[in-house]
């Protein structure tokens, strides 16, 4: 079910309809940007989140920390870029679901769609960037605290979608939090498990697509 799209760099976006191509200074700004992140990886890969200091990434890319921090707030904001981008991805892809789908099935198959795209390195998603976070946060509290915040900040932007599908108003129903917050607690549990228990439920893909069955069907099942 995962479609395919043209690969673009994490952390770019293709430029919209009549919009204008990014200026010199813009596209400058965009390589030192993806320069960093490049360069953050590949140490994260080599040394591990909490061993990789904000001035090796910079020096890496021959700048100074002052420079890297008017890309990124901390080296946590690298490592979660990949995890913005899955956010957005999960986010656009929802908004494609056919409109008369369940929403818990509409939030079960874009997850899934989306994680299944980031373990094979499809929609522009990097694989091995995407083993390495998943790595990383098992082994870094600090860097795991920063995901769950990340995922807490992001849920509002979700109930607001679902809302939306579900032509309601969040302000005065309660039910699109309360799937919202259901959706962003199963994403999280399936990925603790496939984490502690590697394997036990197949690929992360695959844990998340039971997690989400197991919402989908009803707690009471």
């Amino acid at each position: 079910m995962t479609a395919t799209a043209p690969e673009t760099r994490q952390g770019s976006a293709p430029a919209g309809p009549g919009s204008q191509p990014p200026g010199r200074r813009e596209r400058k700004k965009q390589r030192t940007r993806e320069a960093l992140v490049d360069a953050a990886f590949t140490l994260f890969a080599e040394k591990g989140f909490d061993a990789t200091t904000v001035e090796e990434i910079a020096d890496a890319v021959d700048v100074s920390s002052r420079t890297f921090f008017r890309y990124f707030a901390s080296k946590e904001d690298v490592a979660l870029t990949f995890q913005e981008e899955q956010t957005r991805a999960v986010m656009a892809a929802l908004a494609e679901r056919p409109p008369d789908e369940p929403i818990m099935t509409a939030l079960r198959r874009t997850v899934v769609e989306i994680a299944r795209a980031c373990e094979r390195g499809q929609l522009g998603f990097d694989p091995d960037r995407f083993q390495c976070l998943l790595s990383m946060m098992s082994d870094s509290p600090t860097l795991m605290a920063g995901s769950l915040e990340h995922a807490q900040k992001k849920q509002q932007l979700l109930t607001q979608i679902i809302a939306e599908r579900m032509g309601t108003d969040p302000a005065t129903d309660l039910r699109p939090h309360v799937i919202a917050a259901s959706a962003t607690c199963g994403f999280q549990a399936a990925s603790d498990v496939a984490r502690r228990h590697e394997g036990a439920f197949g690929s992360l893909s695959e844990t998340i697509d039971q997690a989400f069955a197991i919402l989908e069907q009803g707690l009471n099942s």
